[in-house]
């Protein structure tokens, strides 16, 4: 399997992250796997989508970002940091996105390789969405960790729902480009609990990779279930973490 691991935390070495990390890329190795990397703040990816991703316009008058996209990609005008990490995510069959978690969120450089190398016409749009997104036929999963405690992120938990949390990655994101979307693999407060613990997450993170053929992907709604009210249809249970009647 050909994996591209997309890898955000501001601490090279001395981080849990950057040993869930370093865990998982010799999980992967030693399962047989390939292995691309991309280290976001190792890099210096500038996540800044802005006018100067585009070298020519069709709208030099006031700047619509998507629509330069579609513009560049038929001009074949794409920065080349952005083509460089659109190789590696239509080479991967499988995607994993690995952060901390801020503010129930990404922290900002991910977010902005998202806003730049998701592009339009080839990850989404003219058609591509949820399961005739561009990436279709891939399984991505999200890593993370954060400081609360497990009972905090319970539905009836003060934090509310994991899944809810990271509904903008999996649904908005992640299942929208059309990939099989498996159970998010979440650290929590690694920091707190000491390093027996910790040792335990990494050992449960390398088990989760040597079964990634055998996990179910989450649910989600394909457009099917959706009337042309946008809405699920009458005889469609709601039954994912962001839909109820």
């Amino acid at each position: 399997m050909k994996v591209f691991i997309l890898y955000a935390h501001p601490e090279p070495d001395a981080s849990f992250q950057a040993a869930l990390h370093r865990k998982g890329v010799e999980t992967l190795k030693s399962e047989g796997h390939e292995v691309v990397v991309s280290d976001l703040y190792k890099m210096g990816f500038n996540p800044v989508a802005s006018a100067d991703d585009f070298s020519t316009r069709r709208f030099p008058e006031r700047l619509q970002y998507d629509r330069e996209q579609k513009f560049a990609v038929d001009n074949d005008a794409l920065p080349e940091d952005i083509k460089a990490e659109l190789e590696k995510l239509f080479w991967c069959d499988f995607f994993i996105v690995q952060f901390p978690l801020y503010w129930f969120s990404t922290p900002a450089i991910l977010k902005g390789w998202f806003d730049r190398v998701f592009v339009n016409s080839i990850v989404y749009g003219a058609g591509k969405r949820y399961e005739t997104g561009g990436l279709k036929g891939r399984k991505a999963m999200v890593v993370t960790s954060c400081g609360a405690y497990p009972e905090m992120f319970e539905p009836d938990g003060v934090m509310g729902d994991i899944n809810v949390a990271l509904w903008h990655l999996h649904n908005g994101t992640l299942f929208y480009t059309g990939f099989e979307v498996l159970p998010a693999f979440v650290a929590y407060s690694p920091v707190f609990l000491g390093q027996e613990a910790c040792d335990k997450y990494l050992n449960d993170y390398s088990t989760r990779l040597k079964n990634i053929d055998t996990t179910k992907p989450m649910k989600f709604h394909p457009l099917t279930d959706f009337g042309s009210d946008f809405k699920l249809k009458p005889d469609v249970t709601p039954s994912s973490a962001g839909h109820r009647r």
